[in-house]
């Protein structure tokens, strides 16, 4: 499935619900004597530009699957972004350009970058059923309905979930409606043009979570899945029902909860709060000493999801979850892993998004099992394409 329409002015639309695999997307690129001559998509960099760092990643084919040609990250000063919103373009795109520069194995010049929070609205709707032009003539009539910001200043995307045609129609369809705030996607784009790439897709975090997952474990059809990204400053929590996204929220806690509690309980520097978060001994105070620190931010991160998924079951045909996927800096905090899985009851498996892309740790320096935890959505955003629709 794709999502048609257009996300961003110029910027494609780019939200995915779910991802058609590559090389079911060539498209005719010219006529040569009558032939249609058809040309490969043209790959995109993968930018997840994180409230703490910059992850950028591209990809190009290798036989049925994917290789990872080009990686990088680097760090984003405290309070360049805050609550997804970015506050300091300059410090932003200097650290994409940065880390785009330092390695010559970025080729590409277009880009692929993703939005979360409270600018994006991700939400199911039942319309009566209707043909695909009714659809795109009506839908910004529909959607006022659900956006609770003025239609003018959103771009909007859609995706048909159920047409409604089956033997068991009930005269309705569902349809997944999203919709991004434009002042947020120019901030994303502008930041990338400053730092000299040309932004082609807007995706969302989410989305791309559930691309990189897909093309790495495949999708089973009676299973409930949760990918949970937990990142510096939110947790973006998607839902799937076999292929389809059922349910997404995104969790404003994230990484630095951990460090802002270890800083005032410890009377720490951020900085010296940030490595003993992470185990890394520091002047002032023990690792022993954070860890109660670390468990009670954990509980409250666990009553937040614990309320994303009560609204999943309220709304949900079935309350199962079978298998809980992590990934993000955030999911390495001590007993993170363990703390969820005992709170559901259901198995917690670290996300490897180099599981089927493959990652050659001789030509990139670095070994895929270091940063495979903070890629994930990097993944994702690389699989699309220009010209996605």
């Amino acid at each position: 499935m794709r999502i048609p329409g257009s996300f961003g002015g110029d910027v494609q639309a780019g939200l995915l619900a779910h991802r058609l695999p590559l090389g079911r997307n060539r498209t005719p690129d010219s006529q040569c004597e009558g032939k249609t001559v058809l040309r490969k998509p043209k790959s995109v960099v993968g930018l997840d530009i994180g409230s703490s760092a910059v992850k950028a990643i591209e990809l190009k084919p290798a036989g049925k699957g994917h290789r990872v040609v080009a990686f990088g990250s680097e760090p984003i000063p405290p309070n360049a972004i805050v609550d997804g919103a970015i506050i300091d373009a300059g410090a932003v795109s200097d650290a994409i350009r940065r880390v785009l520069e330092s390695n010559r194995a970025f080729k590409t010049k277009e880009a692929c970058a993703s939005l979360s929070g409270n600018a994006v609205i991700v939400k199911k709707i039942t319309l009566p059923v209707m043909t695909e032009a009714e659809l795109a003539d009506s839908i910004h009539w529909e959607a006022e309905q659900y956006i609770p910001f003025d239609i003018q200043d959103v771009n909007l995307d859609y995706q048909v979930l159920d047409p409604g045609t089956g033997p068991d129609a009930r005269g309705s369809m569902e349809v997944l409606l999203v919709a991004a705030k434009k002042e947020k996607i120019a901030d994303y784009t502008g930041v990338i043009a400053q730092a000299g790439r040309t932004p082609v897709i807007v995706d969302v975090d989410a989305f791309a979570l559930q691309n990189a997952y897909e093309i790495n474990y495949g999708l089973d059809p009676n299973k409930v899945v949760v990918l949970m990204n937990a990142g510096a400053s939110a947790i973006n929590i998607n839902i799937l029902q076999g292929e389809q996204s059922v349910f997404t929220r995104d969790v404003s806690m994230g990484g630095n909860a951990y460090t802002e509690a270890v800083q005032k309980e410890l009377d720490l520097p951020f900085e010296a709060a940030e490595q003993l978060k992470k185990g890394i001994p520091v002047d002032g105070a023990t690792y022993e000493e954070a860890q109660p620190i670390l468990r009670a931010v954990t509980e409250n991160v666990l009553l937040e999801i614990q309320k994303t998924f009560d609204f999943f079951k309220a709304t949900a045909a079935s309350d199962q979850i079978d298998h809980i996927v992590l990934s993000g800096g955030a999911s390495k905090v001590d007993g993170f892993h363990a703390m969820l899985q005992e709170r559901f009851s259901a198995p917690v498996e670290d996300f490897d998004p180099f599981k089927a892309v493959t990652w050659d740790s001789r030509k990139l320096g670095a070994d895929s099992g270091s940063i495979g935890a903070t890629a994930a959505v990097a993944v994702g955003l690389a699989l699309r394409r220009v010209g996605d629709r």
